[in-house]
């Protein structure tokens, strides 16, 4: 049986989905079972617990022996992941796939240096693990919808770096690949798309989905933290988000993987196919 953290999320959907279309059994987690009916699927079941009540991780690992962990940015997200990690040692689960992020113990964001910690603590649990370090999201670019939709138009402070922007539809299929296959353990995988794209790029590629002209706008920084703090993001990611988008400016997010293709023998998506995929989610509340 196969335990899926963060099942109602970006990625934890798309495993969960995959692991039903591929006949395996598994278990979604969630807290609020109200927003699971999208993964009510064959050979799913939806159980109720929290990383943050580590009384309910004991029944939702009852009998299983793989699990799929991750879980949305918190303050508290070492101790919250490590809950789940101590709760599979004691249940005896045998592996652990781990959505991370490329960091270390002097990460310039706080989320790059928890997500170092967990991996060291996963590392440290004698369970096999394999962990997964995603670049930017494809579908992060959703959040820009209702400016497409209401403007024509996009802004972020990426400048004209390029970011080789990864299809969570495809970060999940490595994840199902680790979880039901050997030969994955004590591996990371960098997870990218095909190609690293300009923001200017990108906003081609939506044009030519939605038959709609869609430009990005550079914006400063100082002004996109003060959009997201009047947004109510919280003041640490604001920080955070900035430095992420600062060392995209400087290249660092342009590296491209093989590990996609390498693992699931299947090509990663291109951000034009995420594009078509996604026209309606970019038109949304357009007038007309």
């Amino acid at each position: 049986m196969i335990l899926v953290t963060g099942a109602t999320g970006k990625v934890g959907q798309e495993v969960v989905r995959q692991l039903s279309a591929a006949g395996s059994p598994a278990r979604a987690l969630v807290r609020d079972p109200a927003r699971a009916s999208h993964i009510r699927l064959p050979g799913v079941e939806i159980v109720v617990g929290d990383l943050g009540l580590p009384a309910t991780l004991g029944p939702a690992l009852d009998q299983v022996d793989r699990v799929f962990l991750c879980s949305s940015v918190d303050l508290d997200q070492v101790t919250l992941q490590g809950n789940l990690i101590e709760a599979a040692k004691r249940s005896g689960a045998q592996r652990i796939v781990k959505v991370s992020v490329a960091g270390g113990p002097d990460s310039g964001t706080q989320i790059g240096r928890w997500h170092w910690a967990t991996e060291k603590q996963l590392e440290a649990s004698g369970i096999a693990f394999t962990m997964l370090r995603p670049t930017l999201y494809m579908q992060q670019m959703l959040t820009y919808g209702p400016s497409i939709a209401a403007t024509g138009a996009f802004s972020a402070p990426l400048g004209a770096g390029q970011v080789a922007a990864v299809d969570t539809r495809d970060v999940a299929a490595v994840a199902v690949c680790a979880l039901t296959e050997d030969g994955h353990d004590s591996r990371i995988y960098d997870l990218t798309g095909p190609e690293a794209l300009s923001f200017d790029s990108m906003a081609d590629a939506i044009s030519a989905a939605i038959g709609r002209e869609v430009a990005y706008i550079h914006a400063p920084p100082d002004y996109v933290k003060k959009q997201m703090l009047a947004a109510g993001v919280p003041r640490w990611l604001a920080e955070d988000m900035l430095v992420l988008f600062a060392s995209f400016r400087e290249g660092y997010g342009a590296a491209v993987s093989d590990a996609v293709q390498r693992v699931t023998k299947q090509k990663p998506r291109t951000f034009q196919q995420f594009a078509r995929d996604y026209a309606n989610e970019f038109q949304k509340g357009r007038d007309g």
